[in-house]
């Protein structure tokens, strides 16, 4: 029997909490004969604009990662469900797992039946490969995940760590595998695009291009037929053209802000058109590249912090779709109040503007003529930078804007292409951007995500694992392993205390809402849908779950 993580009492009271932001009903006229699409097709994408063919797992700029198909072609060991993150996850190729002594040891057994799409056996080489794959590659290993010792025992495998695994569990049972035939020719994995790419899974990559990328259903899948025979991937150029495919039914899934969501697609088709906003316990924000000047200073980024209306960007940019965040902790509420330290409860995130004045005047700051100057004499300036098309963010950044006019701080918002945007912010190549954090069964990962100094990469060399803004904090790196290695919840409960305020003295991103894991789609073809009422799984199909969403689909019989 496999063993699940061990959760806290906040831990437990948050995971019964879901938010489920709206639902609704389905699609108009695809062209698409009644009992599952044109011949078994299910159409889906994103408005990322055109995607470079690649196809690599591990690496989350690859089209693979940001249309979402790698679930499709590569498979975890187990599935976990992000939304009920203290349920026990569903075997998937490992039919079992136990961790051991404290956390630092885990014992897989893997599934007989599963095999590569080229008919070879995937076996437990093939896991082990994996596992010292990422341990080599640390690009490859965006979690973060700090593997030592890896052993192949018969159909087994055991990963053995120097520090307990407590907040990795999942992380480390969700890995993707992938086959040594393969990877182990490669010379470079961390650059290598794998464009033909073979995994266990039941799908298969039959064409790329820019636009369109179209999988193809595996007859001999080891774990079953599925009835999805064709999955197409389209990468719309924003968010306009993507609401436009799913109000008309030529795309079924999808996850697009729309700032109208029921006049633009609930009302085209109330029968048939849906959507389904559960939240975690992650947050949008706007993340500071700590390591560029005068972002490094923290009386700046919390004055700033201090002058964001929230409210706004939750009416305006995110049209209610969103929760709010109300607490300068980042921590969403009503979700995350059992982790909520004490000094932090009646906490709010009102615009105090003359307590952001008063606060960078005492830093050394100077306010003259509307023109806040820091220490040095020089003006305050930045760039803000998100996708072109990402209406919900390009509007969010304009507020933001003018929030911090009020303080003297001049701004532009710059756009650029999704993948551009993607490699800059993961190198390093920015002043502010809105973007998300990790989430997960506490609001560890969000903070981790953040500050984790031990994940911090220099400018210039990309930062899979997170802490995208370079964010140093030596006291926040310690509480952030304090949590991790802690063997009670007290020690825990102290740990997330601290990192808690932390956040808001020093500010390394402004939270601008909740997280939601969300997706609209369509029952005129498919049926089989995660909702409010059967969560099995979050709907966004940039998740791992998405394979077992779409190995639940059957052909509507509308």
């Amino acid at each position: 029997m496999s063993v699940r993580r061990r959760t806290t009492l906040r831990a437990v009271a948050a995971a019964t909490v879901v938010v489920a932001l709206a639902a609704g009903c389905s699609n108009a006229n695809s062209g698409a004969n009644k009992g599952g699409g044109a011949a078994g097709v299910l159409t889906l994408g994103k408005p990322d604009g055109p995607q470079t063919n690649n196809s690599n797992p591990f690496l989350t700029t690859s089209a693979g990662a940001v249309l979402g198909y790698r679930h499709m072609i590569y498979e975890p060991l187990a599935m976990t469900n992000m939304i009920r993150p203290t349920e026990k996850a569903d075997p998937w190729l490992a039919t079992e797992w136990a961790w051991e002594d404290n956390f630092t040891k885990v014992t897989f057994t893997l599934d007989d039946r599963a095999k590569w799409a080229d008919g070879k056996p995937l076996t437990a080489a093939d896991v082990e490969f994996t596992f010292n794959l990422l341990k080599k590659h640390p690009a490859l290993n965006g979690d973060g995940v700090p593997f030592d010792g890896v052993a192949v025992k018969g159909k087994q495998v055991v990963l053995t760590f120097k520090e307990s695994q407590f907040v990795n569990q999942n992380k480390i049972i969700q890995t993707f595998i992938v086959p040594k035939h393969i990877w182990e020719k490669v010379d470079n994995p961390e650059t290598w695009p794998n464009r033909t790419p073979v995994g266990s899974g039941p799908y298969k990559l039959k064409t790329f291009t820019p636009q369109t990328t179209t999988l193809t259903a595996t007859p001999t899948y080891w774990n079953g037929e599925t009835k999805v025979k064709e999955l197409r991937y389209t990468a719309y150029n924003d968010n306009s053209a993507a609401t436009t495919a799913l109000a008309t039914g030529k795309m079924e899934w999808s996850f697009v802000f729309m700032p109208n969501h029921k006049q633009l697609f609930i009302d085209k088709d109330p029968k048939n058109h849906h959507l389904w906003f559960p939240s975690g316990l992650g947050v949008h924000g706007l993340w500071f590249n700590t390591a560029r000047k005068p972002f490094d200073n923290p009386a700046l980024r919390r004055a700033m912090a201090m002058v964001v209306d929230r409210k706004a960007i939750h009416i305006q940019a995110q049209a209610t779709l969103y929760p709010e965040i109300t607490n300068p902790t980042g921590i969403p509420l009503p979700a995350g109040e059992p982790f909520l330290a004490p000094e932090y409860e009646d906490a709010t995130t009102k615009p105090d503007v003359a307590g952001a004045k008063k606060l960078l005047a005492e830093a050394g700051f100077k306010l003259s003529g509307g023109v806040l100057k820091d220490p040095s004499g020089k003006p305050v300036t930045l760039t803000l930078t998100d996708p072109a098309g990402w209406n919900d963010y390009i509007t969010g950044l304009a507020i933001i804007k003018d929030n911090i006019k009020e303080i003297g701080i001049e701004a532009k918002v710059k756009t650029q292409t999704a993948e551009a945007w993607g490699n800059d912010v993961a190198n390093g190549n920015f002043d502010a951007t809105l973007h998300w954090t990790n989430s997960g069964a506490t609001p560890y990962d969000m903070y981790q995500n953040i500050m984790d100094g031990a994940i911090v990469q220099p400018i210039g060399k990309s930062s899979q694992a997170g802490n995208f803004g370079r964010f140093k904090n030596s006291e926040a790196t310690a509480a952030l392993k304090e949590y991790a290695n802690a063997s009670s919840d007290a020690a825990r409960t102290k740990a997330l205390d601290t990192l808690q305020k932390i956040f808001v003295d020093q500010a390394p991103m402004i939270p601008t809402a909740a997280a939601p894991i969300g997706a609209e789609y369509s029952t005129k073809n498919w049926i089989g849908w995660p909702t409010e009422a059967n969560p099995y799984a979050p709907p966004q199909h940039t998740q791992r779950t998405a394979l077992e969403i779409v190995l639940n689909l059957k052909p509507s019989t509308k």
